[in-house]
C-alpha cells in the first residue's frame, strides 16, 4: 500500500484553512497532513492547531516555494500531494489528482480548475507559462499555474529545490517534463479565492508574471 502525505503551504489563510484541512482529512488514503504557516500575520497558525495536524510554523514569510521546500524536507511518503490553503471544501476534489498517480497512470497529476466566476487579468501570465511548458515537453497545458499537484517521491526529489516565488509550479512542471516524467492535467471543480481587475489584482499578477519570466530565464537552456 502506497503512503500518501499532503502538504499545504498557507499565508494569511485563517478564514479558510480549517475548512481546507477538514476536506483533506476526508480523503481516506491520506495518512499525514503538514501545514506550513508561512509567517502569517493573522491567526492561521492558531486555526491549524485546532485541527491537530502537523504544523510547521515559520518565523518569517519565505514565499510559497520556500515554505514548500521546508515541508519537502519532512516528507517521507510514496506520494505527496501539494494543495493551496484557500480551497476550503473543494480540497476534497484532490482525490481526482491522486487517483492517476496511485494507479500508475501518471508520475505527476495537476488539477485544472473550471473557468473563473469573476473577470481577472488578460491571460498574459497563464499564456507565458503555457508556452514554456510546451517548449519543455510538448504538453498543452490549460492549468500551468495550478498549485494542486500529486506526485511520486521520485518526481519530488527530481524537481527540488522549488523556486521560492510565484514561479514554483512552472519550474516544477518544466523540470519534471525535461526529466521524462509523465505529467497530466485532470479536470476538477476546485475553487479558491480569485483576484479581480482591481489594483491589487493587477499588482499580484504583475509579480506573478515577473516570477514566471525569471523561472523561464533560469531554465532557458532546457527550453531552446
Amino acid at each position: 500500500m502506497k503512503t500518501v502525505w499532503a502538504v499545504i503551504p498557507a499565508y494569511n489563510e485563517a478564514e479558510r484553512i480549517q475548512r481546507t484541512i477538514r476536506a483533506v482529512q476526508s480523503i481516506p488514503c491520506i495518512e499525514r497532513i503538514i501545514v506550513v504557516n508561512d509567517g502569517s500575520t493573522d491567526a492561521t497558525a492558531e486555526e491549524v492547531r485546532k485541527t491537530g495536524v502537523c504544523l510547521l510554523d515559520l518565523p518569517r514569510n519565505m514565499g510559497k516555494g520556500g515554505a514548500m521546500n521546508k515541508a519537502a524536507a519532512e516528507v517521507d511518503a510514496d506520494i505527496v500531494l501539494f494543495l493551496d490553503g484557500d480551497l476550503a471544501e473543494s480540497a476534497s476534489q484532490a482525490e481526482l489528482i491522486l487517483k492517476p498517480v496511485l494507479e500508475g497512470q501518471a508520475d505527476m497529476a495537476i488539477a485544472a480548475f473550471p473557468p473563473p466566476r469573476r473577470k481577472g487579468g488578460f491571460g498574459l501570465v497563464k499564456k507565458t507559462a503555457a508556452w514554456a511548458i510546451r517548449r519543455a515537453g510538448n504538453l498543452h497545458s490549460v492549468a500551468p499555474l495550478s498549485g494542486q499537484r500529486a506526485m511520486t517521491r521520485e518526481v519530488l526529489q527530481a524537481v527540488l529545490p522549488f523556486n521560492e516565488s510565484y514561479g514554483v509550479e512552472l519550474g516544477m512542471t518544466i523540470r519534471a517534463l525535461r526529466k521524462g516524467f509523465r505529467v497530466m492535467e485532470v479536470p476538477t471543480q476546485m475553487s479558491h479565492k480569485e483576484t479581480g481587475r482591481d489594483l491589487q489584482g493587477f499588482l499580484h499578477r504583475g509579480r506573478q508574471w515577473w516570477d514566471v519570466v525569471k523561472v523561464i530565464i533560469s531554465e532557458w537552456r532546457n527550453l531552446l
